[in-house]
């Protein structure tokens, strides 16, 4: 087994799919009224502090404030005779235990009109969102457990944007464009990539995928929303980073949104929303020079590849000229991902073949050089949550250690008990807007592994292959997929794949039955039904107790004040003294405002969701903390007088009453 990318650390252990009945008929084209279709938009920011960050795995990376809220984007579309709920959010990972959530929600609210079979979603895996959302113990172990409050933001806030498109809702056409962008993502797992054949390779002769598929939503000749799919990885934001961030897509959603279309986040539903999925990512990187950002480094990165994607999405927007037409079909399913007889017809040596309980490799333990080295834990360290759930040396049977080869396994995920520590029955999806095809996996595939389940989907519906698309990271997780070819390198990626090294031919033949149902008009059995873990696991992150002002202080006192004036391009920064954010995680509003005196009353000019605002949180003293607003003040900010205020809410120690407040800085020029 190689590792040569990645260090293998001593006990690092701690890192870590409705009835089948419907639509017997074949999929009708689109009414001649055509497509009805709404956008939506809402805030999935999780608590600003002290809860752990889903993507490193590293328990010492918690939040420490917001630097880029993250938000959920969906868009309904209606073809008179079906409709599909798409939604994309600044999330780690779409957990199952959200997915079943929302799906929940939307039923108590909407009957049978939001369904497991209609309701696609999806994360755009920033590795700088909050953690700790998901039902299965691997997901939860840096973050020391299931957070309340997190889950609670991320299904909430997906259900708003879902209801926020679903009132939005009337007639509009839907146009499909593509481009390529070839300098927005490399290849950091290149040793297993060279391992396939080299048809393979030749469809991406710089180990990329440079593919943006974008859909343009309008309504009366006025753009509403953009759908871009292009593969690259959400962590431009460095394993060192403490504030919320939804990384480049985020930032490629906000510079569309807010500097192109004139969104205010705060102001209601948005005239535009621009959603940045993620496609066939496994592999691709951000980070062009194969080695992780610095604090020096990270946010121009995040810029500059978020402004490489916004700008290659709307140059296929604004080129976009074929119709999208056909209506709307979805089929689903659950599969046993652990127990999958393959057919030969998909396997690399022409013979059957099965799949595994889930398993880790011993090079998954490793921190990526690329993207994020891991943490070498000294020995003593440990996690209580572990501890609770049994410890991780569970017997590994001779059996699984065979099944699973060449990975050496370190922890055996699906044998942990009383629950698995990850999913095996899992949600497959597909889903046609038109004549495209989203084959929508719960998992992270490579690039070839992508193209692979792609030519086998299109084959079965007969579609060419530009009009089927991977949609990772959807309605569940279940970390990596790589070509049994990659598998055996045992690289980051092969060592993540859970189910064994014939875990993509079995994706590969259970999405070719959800295609051929699709394409004869059938329904498809609907499979087991997956665990609900509700209740299952508990949360050793301490919370917040009471919270104390400094002596002879208030909360909301300005501890450092404001400058009297500043030039363009300057930073302000002002301190304030404050209460922990978890008292209110002041979702769908904002921790922080820069006013500006227009006409003798003050407006917000800037919040906690701009790119030119950071709001960094500290402890000082036990229950005493400190808030600080920086402002990077724009090239373009108009001159005049501003001020900086910040909103907290702060716990009483005697009753537990939590209280608002605010403070204010001092005036200021900009000139």
């Amino acid at each position: 087994m190689t590792v040569s990318r990645r260090r293998v650390l001593a006990g690092a252990a701690a890192l870590p799919v409705a009835a089948s009945v419907l639509g017997a008929q074949q999929a009708q084209a689109a009414p001649a009224k055509g497509f009805r279709v709404g956008v939506g938009l809402s805030d999935v920011t999780g608590p600003a502090a002290e809860n752990g960050m889903m993507g490193y795995s590293m328990p010492q990376q918690q939040t420490a404030g917001i630097h880029l809220r993250t938000r959920a984007r969906a868009f309904v579309v209606d073809d008179g005779a079906k409709r599909i709920a798409f939604v994309t959010a600044d999330l780690g990972a779409l957990f199952q235990s959200v997915h079943q959530g929302v799906l929940r929600k939307l039923q108590a609210a909407y009957g049978d009109l939001y369904t497991e079979q209609n309701v696609l979603l999806n994360a755009t895996h920033t590795h700088s969102a909050c953690g700790g959302d998901s039902h299965y113990a691997a997901y939860d172990l840096a973050i020391l457990g299931f957070q309340q409050q997190v889950y609670d933001a991320h299904v909430d806030g997906i259900v708003e944007a879902i209801g926020r498109a679903h009132a939005d809702l009337a007639p509009g056409s839907i146009r499909l464009g593509r481009a390529e962008l070839t300098k927005a993502s490399v290849n950091r797992s290149r040793k297993a990539f060279d391992l396939n054949p080299q048809a393979d390779k030749d469809h991406f002769p710089q180990a990329i995928d440079p593919a943006v598929t974008v859909l343009r939503f309008s309504r009366n000749g006025v753009d509403v929303g953009a759908i871009s799919w292009f593969a690259t990885h959400g962590t431009s934001m460095s394993n060192g980073n403490h504030l919320i961030s939804g990384d480049n897509k985020g930032y490629a959603a906000y510079e569309w949104e807010h500097d192109h279309a004139g969104v205010r986040y705060l102001d209601g539903n948005p005239r535009f929303v621009a959603a940045f999925p993620q496609t066939n990512t496994g592999d691709m990187s951000p980070n062009l020079n194969l080695e992780p950002g610095t604090p020096e480094t990270e946010f121009e990165n995040t810029r500059t590849i978020g402004d490489l994607q916004f700008r290659a999405a709307k140059s296929a927007f604004d080129a976009a000229a074929e119709a999208v037409t056909g209506g709307v079909d979805h089929r689903m399913c659950y599969v046993d991902m652990s127990d999958v007889a393959v057919d030969a017809k998909y396997t690399p040596n022409g013979r059957p073949q099965r799949t595994c309980t889930a398993a880790i490799g011993v090079s998954m333990l490793a921190g990526s050089r690329e993207d994020g080295p891991g943490l070498p834990l000294p020995e003593g360290v440990k996690n209580p949550f572990i501890d609770w759930l049994g410890g991780i040396d569970a017997p590994i049977p001779q059996a699984l250690a065979d099944a699973h080869a060449p990975k050496v396994i370190a922890v055996p995920f699906g044998a942990m008990k009383p629950y698995p520590w990850t999913p095996e029955v899992l949600p497959l999806q597909l889903v046609r807007i038109g004549q495209l095809h989203l084959v929508a996996v719960p998992a992270e595939l490579t690039i070839v592994a992508g193209l692979r389940l792609r030519r086998t989907v299109a084959a079965e519906l007969g579609v060419p292959l530009e009009n089927v698309l991977i949609q990772g990271y959807a309605n569940a997780y279940s970390q990596y997929v790589t070509t049994p070819e990659e598998y055996d390198s045992q690289q980051y990626e092969g060592a993540s794949t859970l189910y064994g090294r014939y875990t993509l031919p079995a994706y590969q033949q259970e999405f070719a039955k959800l295609a051929a149902a699709m394409k004869a008009g059938t329904s498809v059995p609907h499979g087991p039904t997956p665990r609900d873990l509700r209740g299952k696991l508990i949360n050793f992150q301490p919370g917040v107790v009471f919270d104390s002002p400094p002596a002879f202080k208030s909360f909301g006192d300005v501890l450092t004040d404001a400058k009297s004036t500043y030039a363009r391009g300057e930073q302000v920064a002002v301190e304030f003294v404050t209460g922990h954010p978890k008292n209110d995680l002041r979702r769908g509003g904002t921790f922080l405002e820069i006013q500006r005196l227009v006409d003798g009353k003050w407006v917000r000019h800037a919040d906690d969701g701009d790119w030119d605002t950071k709001y960094h949180w500290a402890r000082t003293f036990v229950a005493e903390s400190k808030a600080v607003v920086h402002w990077k003040i724009p090239a373009n900010a108009p001159i005049g007088k501003y001020r900086v205020v910040h909103f907290g809410n702060w716990k009483n120690g005697w009753n537990g009453a939590i209280s608002a407040f605010s403070g204010t800085s001092r005036t200021f020029v900009v000139s």
